[in-house]
């Protein structure tokens, strides 16, 4: 074969590369309008409106004879869908990775998950029941899907591109995410103008979310292919026996599972001061809801050149590295956040700021690096396990946050308790040798890691 031969077969693969990376880019910018619009900002408030009106006398509703006090109800709705994804991504991994056929997959779970969201237009007068049991669909579905999503960028991208394809995906679906929230909210803020009532200018946010998730699922859809895999085909066992045989695979690779610990205790920080910030900000700042929620988009909006920002840095100074410095800024902004004063919206926003600079680079670098620790051909089944650490074990940080407020009554301290999280995340992520748990999972490590 020529050189010329060899150099035009190297640009058509490089061209279908970039293809594909496009493609698979659309999926954050599909997905990620549900995670802001409906679970930030929208769906919590609504739904626990729609469980009030629902309740008994005293403040109780029954969903299948249980009694539940209605200001809980969003919340164990959404826990429970966090149970029945833990059972069934390990299942969908194993059977993605076995079968080579991902994409079906991928568009069985986006799908089923943007027509439970659409279907959320419905939730009116007392339909609390309907809306618990499709959030518990939507939410577990966008797991599942993201799980796939995320299993597909050690196979698109070489080692050298994969923090920079990481970074642009998570930037995509912040811009979609501040994109849409803000119609949403132009919606909400002026719903008498559009001659529209508030519920059902907050039904029509809902819906919305699920006909984009949906619409722009179709573009990875057609861009992303499948692999053939060597791996046997077989059954994939029911959802615990088959997240025992994931984990016990897993045991094999030591320093993968190290890293993944790291990860969990300082995502657990991270999706704590996402899901708290908003308490602190009412609670201990005594700030409007506006204020709050123009913090929500101000820290969408800065995610995505933070996270555009630090895949530069990672090019540089490498993954590892850019994260450890990603979790020293972190533990800073708390501290500074522990001296915000009372009624002063201009630090909050500074607040928000730093967040939204460190958040998308910390969360595209996680997932950039850990598809390096990931060995071939169970690329779906171990972005299972990571996704369960991503959304299934964030757990102890809001616990410690409840306790620590519990204890003291002083939200202040309960919010630079969190700080252990990003300590201990980075010593335990210090001292991950990066570079020989790849070569132990199989995989050529970039120049940089």
């Amino acid at each position: 074969m020529g050189t010329d031969t060899v150099r035009a077969a190297a640009f058509d693969e490089a061209a279908e590369r970039r293809r594909e990376q496009r493609g698979w880019y659309f999926y954050d910018w599909a997905c990620s309008v549900y995670s802001t619009s409906v679970l930030t900002v929208f769906l919590g408030p609504y739904l626990t409106s729609v469980a009030k009106e629902a309740a008994d006398s005293g403040g109780y509703v029954h969903p299948l004879g249980v009694p539940v006090r209605a200001g809980s109800f969003f919340a164990y709705s959404v826990s429970l869908s966090v149970i029945v994804a833990v059972l069934v991504m390990p299942l969908v991994g194993a059977a993605a990775d076995r079968s080579g056929r991902k994409k079906p997959l991928l568009g069985a779970a986006a799908y089923v998950g943007a027509a439970a969201t659409t279907g959320m237009f419905f939730l009116g007068g007392d339909r609390y029941l309907l809306g618990g049991v499709l959030l518990i669909v939507a939410n577990a579905a966008q797991s599942v899907a993201m799980m796939l999503y995320n299993s597909y960028l050690p196979q698109i991208a070489p080692p050298e591109e994969r923090d920079a394809v990481s970074s642009r995906g998570w930037a995509f679906g912040y811009a979609a995410g501040s994109l849409v929230l803000v119609v949403n909210l132009v919606l909400y803020l002026a719903h008498d103008s559009f001659g529209v009532s508030e519920s059902m200018a907050v039904r029509i946010c809902l819906a919305s979310a699920g006909l984009w998730w949906g619409g722009f699922t179709l573009v990875p859809l057609l861009r992303l292919r499948d692999r053939p895999t060597a791996a046997r085909a077989e059954a994939s066992a029911p959802g615990l026996r088959q997240l025992t045989a994931t984990v016990r695979d897993m045991r094999r690779h030591p320093l993968t599972l190290a890293f993944l610990l790291a990860y969990l205790v300082y995502n657990d920080g991270i999706q704590t001061v996402i899901s708290q910030a908003s308490v602190y900000g009412s609670e201990e700042l005594g700030l409007s809801q506006s204020t709050l929620i123009g913090a929500v988009l101000l820290v969408q909006v800065l995610a995505v050149a933070g996270a555009l920002g630090m895949g530069r840095l990672a090019r540089t100074y490498g993954a590892k590295r850019t994260i450890l410095g990603s979790l020293v800024a972190w533990t800073l902004t708390l501290g500074a956040g522990y001296f915000l004063p009372a009624g002063a919206p201009v630090g909050f926003f500074l607040l928000a700021s730093a967040i939204g600079l460190v958040l998308g680079g910390s969360q595209a670098l996680s997932r950039s690096l850990f598809s390096h620790l990931v060995p071939p051909g169970k690329e779906a089944e171990y972005f299972s396990a990571y996704e369960m650490s991503d959304r299934g074990m964030s757990w102890l940080g809001p616990l410690l946050f409840g306790f620590t407020y519990q204890l003291t009554g002083s939200y202040r301290d309960a919010i630079v308790s969190l700080v252990a999280f990003f300590v201990i995340g980075f010593l335990l992520l210090a001292r991950v040798p990066v570079r020989q748990a790849i070569d132990n999972a199989g995989n050529p490590a970039p120049e940089r890691i």
